[in-house]
């Protein structure tokens, strides 16, 4: 249900950079290490101590100084005794020619090389001189392309460098506008090319009333004269409001597999950098791609990352983010009537969001999706399980039923976990029971391998009983669905209810029975070993909060009456609430107090009373606990089968 557009294929340069450092990489070192080598005899290397004594020996004609190096050419010992006949037969200067030219016939003199000793010998010119070596000095440089070379290499392989790696970003990225190393304030919208997407409008399960409004949107881009004839115009923006996991963004990815045009896809916080402005100019960077691709579709997800309230906060708001959100609000204002340019957004945060971005004229539509019923969530499941073996008792209608509260990500995630588990037992098929244990798992976490003591554990069994028996016995409560005193996940026991229908309003009475079973496990407790425990440190969280808002938001209590108090909400702003002015007394707050502490206490003392009147009950339930430590709907409804009791 939630798969991914593929991203558009990057346009390629025909200049591969890559191959060409590579090849001068490889050349330069080529050229380092062989550029003394040629076609004539190499140099013999040898100690400088030896060059010395060839010297002395009359071996050595002539040496070229060049630094501490010294290249020379020495005689062999043919070469030396017809020198020395030479000599001694008296021939003059002249016929030095004739001598080269005679050992040069017979096999000619060897060229070497040695290193002067980083210490000063002031007798070895006194030597060459006295024995007659030609020296000649050169001054130790390089030629002209070498140093060429080595001045220009290093800003070649950065250069190089910085455009490789951009370019592999670029790839990564799948997207346009990288602008290479010096792009960082280029757009980093994800473009996918029109005919790419897989997903279209029958991927998306349920949320039929989202799909109708942007099917008329697809209609316009496809064909917007039919629109345009009666003055219709194309709206600007559509808005995306739900609880995290609903489809915000897998609609924004079925309109753009419907449309068939170029989708610009980023997230709010990609606009957001160090330097002041950046954020405005990738805006502007790609809203100017979108107009130049138009008819296209611009996706923001989590617009709350940017679009927040202009100001917020004790110390005002961030000058980057307001200045992002001012060209947002700039470009959607610049918008042609002509101009077939859709903004689509998606947030679960709408209340944040600042009053000019969700205006008409910018996001004209707002369209909430809401968490899946019971057939879109079946229609869920099937889409997910559709490529997966399933057994015969994978009765997917029943599992719609038990997942109440569930998003479609939720429900992915639980078809994910049930194919996990039935590979680790090595089935060949998903069956209702790997089904039932992830939706276990998903709800109430892993088991816990703990050692608790015998005291710990009736302690438990009793406390979920009381949960149990007062969920059986209250009229109009939801029907239990499974008890168990195994550790899972932050809670050493669980009692699990699940809605027999969905509701969309909730009566004040049975919001009363549901403090009352939150407290039936605390109750339990007193009753059975007259004391109390930290067992009950959740439920009395989650009844004081229900009560709170049963007494400030929903104006159940007749001592409050129909008044709505701003306590116990959480302000997006950090520090907002400091600076804003209570909007009751303290004469009021106490009588709040009094009412949310009076609605608890009374429930409790209806869930003690049930308790103690049908004490057998609770001692059945919690003995079947602590001997099977689960017990499900039927096992339960066979202990106890109570006449409900009206109240």
């Amino acid at each position: 249900m939630n798969s991914e557009l593929p991203s558009a294929q990057p346009r390629r340069s025909s200049f591969n950079w890559q191959t060409f450092l590579w090849i001068l990489l490889i050349w330069m070192v080529v050229f380092y290490l062989f550029r003394g080598t040629g076609a004539g005899p190499q140099p013999r290397n040898i100690a400088y101590t030896q060059f010395k004594e060839r010297v002395r020996q009359g071996e050595v004609t002539q040496i070229t100084i060049r630094g501490q190096e010294i290249h020379g050419e020495m005689l062999t010992a043919q070469n030396r005794d017809a020198s020395a006949e030479q000599k001694g037969s008296g021939a003059d200067a002249g016929q030095g020619g004739e001598i080269e030219k005679k050992a040069d016939a017979e096999g000619g003199p060897v060229p070497f090389k040695t290193v002067k000793p980083a210490v000063t010998d002031p007798g070895l010119m006194t030597l060459l001189e006295n024995h007659g070596v030609v020296v000649k000095a050169e001054l130790e440089q390089r030629s002209w392309f070498w140093r060429l070379v080595v001045t220009l290499l290093p800003w070649v392989l950065i250069i190089g460098f910085f455009v490789y790696s951009s370019r592999k970003l670029r790839e990564r990225m799948g997207g346009i506008g990288q602008g290479g190393p010096f792009g960082f304030a280029k757009s980093k919208a994800k473009r996918f090319a029109p005919q790419a997407s897989q997903t279209t409008f029958d991927d998306v399960a349920g949320l039929d009333n989202a799909k109708q409004e942007l099917t008329e949107v697809v209609d316009f881009l496809k064909e917007p004269s039919k629109f345009e004839r009666l003055g219709g115009q194309l709206p600007k923006g559509m808005l995306f409001v739900g609880p995290p996991g609903v489809g915000k963004t897998l609609m924004a990815q079925a309109m753009a597999g419907e449309a068939d045009v170029p989708f610009f896809s980023i997230s709010g916080s990609e606009f957001i950098e160090m330097l002041v402005g950046v954020g405005a100019s990738r805006v502007r960077d790609m809203f100017a791609k979108a107009k130049k691709e138009a008819p296209s579709v611009i996706f923001i997800d989590e617009l709350d990352s940017i679009g927040r309230a202009r100001g917020a906060g004790v110390g005002g708001g961030h000058d980057e983010r307001e200045q992002t959100l001012n060209q947002i609000l700039s470009e959607m204002d610049g918008f042609s009537p002509h101009e077939s340019v859709v903004v689509l957004a998606a947030t679960n945060r709408p209340d944040v969001l600042d009053p000019a971005l969700v205006r008409p004229g910018r996001f004209d539509r707002r369209i909430t999706l809401d968490m899946p019923r019971k057939r879109a969530r079946h229609q869920i499941l099937k889409i997910h399980a559709r490529d997966k073996p399933l057994a015969d008792d994978a009765d997917l209608a029943r599992l719609a039923e038990r997942t109440v509260g569930f998003s479609g990500a939720d429900l992915r995630n639980l078809v994910n976990e049930a194919a996990l588990l039935a590979a680790r037992k090595d089935k060949s098929r998903i069956g209702f029971e790997d089904f039932d244990e992830a939706r276990d798992k998903i709800m109430m976490g892993l088991e816990r391998d703990e050692l608790i003591t015998e005291e710990e554990k009736e302690m438990i069994a009793y406390h979920e009983a009381g949960h149990a028996l007062v969920a059986a016995l209250l009229p109009g409560a939801d029907p239990l669905q499974k008890v168990t005193i195994i550790p899972r996940g932050g809670a050493l026991g669980v009692t699990e209810q699940t809605p027999e229908k969905e509701r969309y309003t909730i009566r004040r009475k049975y919001l009363l029975d549901r403090i009352a079973i939150m407290l039936g496990g605390r109750s339990a407790e007193r009753i059975k070993f007259d004391d109390i425990s930290t067992g009950a440190g959740d439920d009395l969280k989650k009844a004081t909060d229900l009560a709170r808002r049963m007494v400030c938001q929903w104006g159940m209590s007749d001592e409050i009456g129909p008044v709505v108090y701003k306590r116990g909400e959480q302000h997006p702003f950090l520090g907002r609430e400091l600076a804003e002015e209570k909007d009751f007394s303290e004469q009021t707050a106490r009588l709040i107090d009094q009412e949310i502490k009076r609605i608890t206490v009374d429930m409790e003392k209806k869930a003690t009373a049930l308790i103690e009147d049908h004490r057998d009950g609770l001692e059945t339930l919690a003995q079947g606990l602590i001997e099977h430590e689960t017990l499900s709907r039927e096992e339960i409804e066979s202990m106890i089968n109570p006449e409900k009791e009206e109240n």
